[in-house]
Parts: C-alpha cells; sequence; structure tokens
C-alpha cells in the first residue's frame, strides 16, 4: 500500500467545494441513512486515487437523507507503524473529499482505528476536524471518546454515540490516552446514553455498535440482552456492524434494533454473505423512529456497493411488532 507525506493542495481544494446534501423542509422529522463497514484503503483507496467514487452506486440515496453516518473501519494518516495483527488498514488524507462528499459524520469505535497506533489515530483526528468532517466513538481521551456527536436537523437535536467491543482493547481511550470508546463496560454506556438527554439535551438518542461474532448471520445472546438494556435507558434504536455480515433485526417495546448493517465498502471477501450488505434509512420525529427499512447492498469484486432492488430485507414503522420485510421494486 503506498503511503504520501502530505495532504496536497487539490485535496484540500476539493473539500471547498463539496456538494450540500439534499434538505428537508418538514420541521420536526428526521431522515437518517446509515451504512455498515467502510474501509477506503487498499482496493477502495487505488479506486480513489485514480479519481473514480466507489460510492457513486448509492450517491443519490445518500443525497436524499438530511443526515448519513457510517462506520470508518481504518485509520486515514500518514504516520504511525503498524500493530502486530492479521489486518491492518491505513488510508491516505486524498480519501476525505469523497468521503465528506457523502457522508455528515462517522463512528470510529471499532476494532482497526489503532491498527498504526496513538499517533496515527490523533493525525486522523486531526485531518478529520480540518476536514470538517465530525466523528463520534472515538477522541484524544476518554471523554473525548464517549463524548456523543450532538447534530440539529430540522428543529430536532440527535445524539450519536459509538461503541466497540471487539478486541483489541488496547485501542481503548485512557483519561490522558487516545483511542475508541469500550463497550465492554456496560454501566459507561448507559451512563452516556442517560447524559445525552440529560446534559446533552438531546431529543433522540442513537448507539452505534461495533460487536458480534465475525461470519455469523445472526447476533449473540449478549448482543440481543445488552441492545435491549440500551433502549430501556432511553436510547430510540440500535445500530450494529462489525461481523462483515448481516445479522437481522428486531423490535423491543416499539424501538428497533438493527444489529449488523454488514459491508458497506470493504475489499477482500468473497463469499455471497460477505459480499452482501445493509444500508438502513430512519425517519424519526420527536417520539422517537417513525419508519425504517434496509436496502440490500451487493458489493462487487473491488468492494464497491451496488444495489440490489429484486432482494427484500427488514423493515418496520411505528406500532410494528414484528419487523417485516420489504424491497425496493
Amino acid at each position: 500500500m503506498r503511503i504520501f507525506a502530505t495532504l496536497n493542495l487539490s485535496v484540500l481544494s476539493a473539500l471547498l467545494a463539496l456538494p450540500i446534501p439534499a434538505a428537508h423542509a418538514e420541521e420536526g422529522v428526521v431522515d437518517i441513512a446509515f451504512v455498515g463497514d467502510i474501509m477506503v484503503a487498499e482496493t477502495p483507496g487505488e479506486l480513489i486515487e485514480r479519481g473514480e467514487d466507489p460510492f457513486q452506486p448509492f450517491a443519490a440515496w445518500l443525497h436524499d437523507a438530511d443526515l448519513r453516518v457510517g462506520n470508518l473501519e481504518c485509520v486515514i494518516a500518514t504516520g504511525g507503524t503498524a500493530e502486530t495483527k492479521p489486518y491492518t488498514f491505513r488510508a491516505h488524507p486524498r480519501t476525505l473529499p469523497v468521503l465528506a462528499r457523502h457522508f455528515d459524520a462517522f463512528s470510529l469505535a471499532n476494532n482497526h482505528s489503532g491498527d498504526f497506533g496513538k499517533a496515527a489515530f490523533l493525525e486522523q483526528l486531526g485531518l478529520m476536524r480540518q476536514a470538517g468532517l465530525p466523528y463520534f466513538g472515538g477522541g484524544a481521551d476518554l471523554e473525548e471518546a464517549h463524548r456523543p456527536w450532538i447534530v440539529e436537523r430540522n428543529g430536532l437535536r440527535i445524539a450519536f454515540l459509538g461503541y466497540d467491543e471487539f478486541k483489541p482493547r488496547a485501542f481503548e481511550a485512557g483519561a490522558n490516552k487516545p483511542g475508541i470508546a469500550w463497550s465492554g463496560e456496560d454501566e459507561q454506556v448507559i451512563d452516556d446514553i442517560v447524559a445525552a438527554r440529560t446534559r446533552y439535551h438531546a431529543d433522540l438518542v442513537i448507539p452505534f455498535m461495533h460487536w458480534g461474532w465475525e461470519d455469523e448471520g445472526y447476533p449473540s445472546e449478549r448482543q440481543k440482552v445488552f441492545a435491549r438494556e440500551m433502549l430501556d435507558a432511553g436510547a430510540d434504536m440500535v445500530v450494529g456492524a462489525h461481523p462483515h455480515v448481516t445479522q437481522g433485526a428486531e423490535i423491543h417495546n416499539g424501538k428497533p434494533i438493527v444489529y449488523s448493517l454488514g459491508n458497506f465498502l470493504f475489499n477482500g471477501f468473497d463469499t455471497e454473505a460477505t459480499q452482501t450488505g445493509w444500508t438502513l434509512n430512519v425517519t424519526m420525529d420527536r417520539q422517537g423512529v417513525v419508519a425504517w427499512r434496509t436496502h440490500v447492498a451487493r458489493l462487487d469484486k473491488n468492494g464497491v456497493p451496488h444495489p440490489d432492488p429484486t432482494t427484500a430485507s427488514p423493515c418496520g414503522k411505528r406500532g410494528d411488532r414484528n419487523v417485516g420485510q420489504c424491497r425496493d421494486e
């Protein structure tokens, strides 16, 4: 993988010309688009270096949302040294304009944010701030890693929280140490959800989890129990990723749980399950989720996602007790 030393002027110029997502006029209602794992090193990074946009097949869908959120499963930096682990992913800063063109924020709470050490992670935080690209689930210290990303859209104040519970736990932030938010301490996560309401005065609270066993197409008992605890503590829905496959959905006391969205942009996978992900549309008002539905994405040999409108996937609306199945056609 080629690593370059500086963020050049063409990247900075491109940041100033990014399109603004379509605004929805209805006050008190917000449409949020979620995607799963995004990795812009290796083949996706090479596509971007050649001037291609690997998000183009979903660009219109992303553009139609009020907010667009994904899991950034790599570090964006030029420095650092690879950790000793099976896979390490580092992307060049040239990828930032493409990410910022299509997304409003990213969760950094995952098992690859620390792949090139603390210095590279701190470099990424600075580059993302420079690009005007918010993040959550990670930070320069424990307090920042657990601080929600608070954003206001259409009169609603929304809090996004991100947590990882897949090792290495060495990537966890400390009192004076950069890193990610770890969800192994359940009480701290519950406290964060409560604080999002009481301290940050959020109307809506959404935890984005990095959890579950890889390649397993169903949630573990741990995931199911903890998701329900988060909803009972005041979260409006729970969204997950990490296993590189989709994991189904559930409704708990009227609130949806989408356990894993699977891969969105990620090369290196060769099974149907790992090359199939979900995108997620959620419409929310001050009372919580109004309607939600997933859409199927098929990844090609380069890891680029393409819509599959013919295959049904989970969906639901307020008042439903059971998860439905919807297709785009």
